[in-house]
């Protein structure tokens, strides 16, 4: 274990992304002054296994919450078009908090038996594709009497069977979806294949997760440019400027009592701070009605009472539960293109796993831990599937991306996020007030999220020879094709024309997901291209792992099992034959002995 340097019983660095980082070269004296300056800069305030005080938990619970609400909300009030509920403002707040509930017994799930590392699960937007082209095929096209707002009757028994009829057929095609990758996880397929996929094949996935994102931000940004830009500035000048600067404010302990501590603020709530203070620009503007109240100007998304009406119209009080839309239904056409988005969607988080150890500190994830973390997240889809969320849950990228500014990489605050989305799906106006976030605050902090999970991908480039034409030859085809072939993908879908309905479908979602696309070039050239495992990074990337041991927390002590599992498992001698249970590691005493030592030995001075 690293030594821990401790900051006024606060900032706990226990660990240090430098470490991660291959060897440099041999530096002169104030060459090696300004790398030691700048480790001390990149190191983590809490490491993986570190338990931040629970107040601090839970401010940055909430900041994890904001950073993925965006999406999260995103996902049902799109859906709610093709499911005819565009006027029904009632039930799209029911719809959101039941994302959020299953959102957040993902997220607990997946951080307490998945893949144990401090990463959200939330809605997905791979699944969202392939549920939009289901729900354009003409049975499922909305009547229209369900687009004219005068005509729906919200409560009237025809319009709750001609939505909850979609929800339901959607359900089941998620459900049979979620059942594969729930078999790909736990059977040890996707660990199998991690033994082809290195730095040339993880780059390009997880950079294509940030690039691809950038019509997103920027359409959610160009609402308003000036909002988008002060959230920017806010996010980066706390976390990158004042970072450093501590902030005194009372505390109160059982030793000291009441006392002044130098809190570092500014480097641990960049996000939720810059959030804030641009919400509340937004709602002053909106108060004084600087901002356009006409729906038509440039400028209207940044005032914060547009949802205003959703406040009113949400109970106090809800508890989604499974089955609520009805007993699912299946649709062949449905499951078929739910699989294409799922299999999208287990690459993307594979590379989100790795991206999340680096920016966490912790060694890079066993297959076990992968294993077990592709099966949750199935077990999540199913569970999704079953409560009616009309999607799947999925590792959330921005999370991600959060951790690299925010420099907190407890898995204790996921938790406290988890905790924090289940509660506030229960109370249905907590929830509602969220929706009064603008658009142009959420497109302000995606620039710099998506940003930072680009340049994760590109850091994984470190551990192969970036002077071989042979790996500039595959990262650059790789992510040139990644944005290529999807741009134009998207711009001509009707030239996939297979003859075969479900084969379009399948290859309209593979074609037009980035991370996928140059994430499958990655792994197909650099497994076929010869080239030595040094020449790769291959050999470089497991040196890495071997050598953090004195830097980062142990593999075993991040990625094994709770509650003792793991200890009870290493006694049976068949755990070793299965996939997703961490390996059973020696003990103490046989270490001495395999060592040549006694245990009496170990008691001696030298």
């Amino acid at each position: 274990m690293a030594p821990e340097k401790e900051r006024n019983g606060l900032d706990n660095y226990a660990f240090s992304l430098e470490g991660r980082f291959c060897d440099l070269p041999t530096t002169k004296h104030g060459e090696e002054m300004d790398l030691t300056m700048e480790g001390e800069s990149n190191k983590l305030a809490y490491s993986v296994t570190d338990a931040p005080p629970w107040y601090l938990c839970i401010l940055l619970g909430i900041q994890h919450c904001l950073t993925a609400f965006g999406g999260i909300i995103a996902i049902p009030l799109i859906l709610s078009q093709r499911l005819c509920l565009q006027h029904d403002g009632l039930t799209q707040s029911h719809l959101i908090s039941t994302i959020f509930f299953v959102s957040g017994i993902s997220t607990l799930l997946q951080v307490t038996f998945g893949i144990r590392l401090p990463i959200l699960q939330g809605g997905t937007f791979t699944l969202l594709a392939p549920s939009m082209a289901m729900l354009s095929m003409p049975e499922w096209s909305c009547p229209a009497w369900t687009q004219n707002a005068s005509l729906v009757n919200t409560s009237s028994p025809e319009f709750i069977d001609v939505w909850q009829s979609r929800m339901r057929a959607l359900q089941g095609s998620i459900m049979v979806g979620s059942l594969f990758q729930i078999f790909v996880g736990f059977s040890g397929l996707i660990g199998f294949f991690m033994r082809f996929i290195g730095p040339l094949t993880i780059a390009p996935t997880i950079c294509l997760i940030g690039l691809s994102l950038f019509d997103s931000a920027g359409i959610s940004a160009g609402y308003h440019w000036g909002m988008a830009a002060m959230t920017t500035a806010l996010i980066t000048l706390f976390s990158q400027y004042l970072r450093h600067i501590p902030v005194p404010f009372p505390i109160y302990s059982k030793t000291k009592k009441l006392h002044i501590s130098r809190v570092y603020i500014f480097q641990i709530l960049p996000v939720l701070l810059g959030i804030t203070l641009a919400w509340l620009v937004c709602y002053i503007l909106t108060v004084y009605n600087v901002l356009p109240s006409e729906p038509h100007k440039y400028g209207y998304m940044a005032r914060t009472d547009i949802k205003g009406d959703v406040i009113g119209k949400a109970p106090w009080f809800t508890l989604p539960y499974p089955g609520q839309w009805g007993t699912p239904t299946v649709n062949l056409a449905g499951v078929i293109g739910i699989l294409a988005g799922v299999i999208s969607s287990m690459i993307e988080s594979v590379g989100d796993y790795h991206a999340c150890a680096r920016l966490s500190g912790a060694p890079p994830p066993p297959k076990h831990a992968i294993n077990r973390g592709i099966g949750i997240e199935g077990l999540g889809c199913l569970l999704a599937g079953a409560w009616g969320t009309g999607n799947g849950t999925t590792s959330y990228s921005e999370n991600v991306g959060a951790l690299g500014i925010t420099k907190v990489g407890s898995r204790q605050v996921i938790v406290a996020s988890g905790v924090l989305m289940i509660i506030m799906s229960v109370f249905g106006k907590v929830g509602a007030i969220f929706t009064t976030i603008p658009t142009p605050v959420i497109g302000g902090m995606f620039m710099v999220m998506f940003g930072v999970i680009s340049a994760t991908g590109v850091s994984n480039l470190q551990y192969a020879d970036m002077n071989s034409s042979r790996n500039i030859f595959v990262f650059g085809f790789s992510m040139f094709s990644g944005l290529v072939i999807p741009n134009w993908i998207l711009k001509h879908p009707e030239s996939i024309t297979t003859g075969v309905v479900e084969l379009d479908q399948v290859l309209l979602v593979l074609l037009t997901t980035s991370m996928f696309v140059g994430g499958f070039f990655g792994f197909i050239l650099d497994n076929t291209i010869p080239g030595s495992k040094h020449e790769r990074g291959i050999l470089a990337w497991n040196k890495a792992h071997e050598d953090d041991s004195s830097n980062t927390k142990e593999s075993g002590e991040v990625y094994s099992l709770p509650f003792g599992i793991s200890s009870y498992l290493s006694s049976s001698p068949c755990v070793r034959y299965i996939p997703f249970c961490p390996p059973s590691m020696p003990s103490p005493l046989v270490e001495c002995r395999v060592n040549g030592l006694e245990p009496k030995q170990l008691l001696r001075h030298p």
